[in-house]
């Protein structure tokens, strides 16, 4: 089986970082992930909101120079994480888990994200061949 997604976004709200006990670091963070197509005449614009985990080296890195705004391409696997609430209801969610999160430049020839990072923006418009 084949399990990859690769998705770039911008964050909806600064990272949380925690470590487990082992003591090893794990970052959580929700991208948009924006949508451009014509239906018709009319040109519509839609955001999916994907929750983004990463572990390790790369989660205190992510923790230490990403922040809300911040553009990100995200490469990984989807997961689904079950969880049973304390009513007894059965709970499910999807989630990106990250192999790599490379910093993207802002905008419009801004600066770049502190760290490393590429030099190219996300697109401003997309078509419907686009992934993005």
């Amino acid at each position: 089986m084949f399990n990859k997604v690769i998705l770039i976004g911008n964050l909806t709200k600064d990272p949380e970082v925690r470590y487990t006990p082992q003591g090893t670091s794990v970052c959580n963070f929700r991208i948009a992930v924006n949508r451009t197509y014509k239906q018709g005449d009319e040109v519509k614009k839609e955001a999916t909101f994907i929750d983004v985990v990463v572990f390790g080296k790369q989660a205190d890195t992510c923790g230490q120079y990403l922040n809300k705004g911040g553009a990100v391409l995200v490469e990984g696997r989807l997961q689904e994480r079950r969880w049973e609430t304390e009513e007894g209801q059965q709970r499910s969610k999807f989630e990106v888990v990250a192999q790599s999160v490379r910093f993207l430049s802002k905008k419009q020839g801004g600066a770049a994200d502190t760290g490393a990072g590429a030099d190219i923006a996300p697109p401003d418009e997309t078509t419907d061949l686009e992934p993005f």
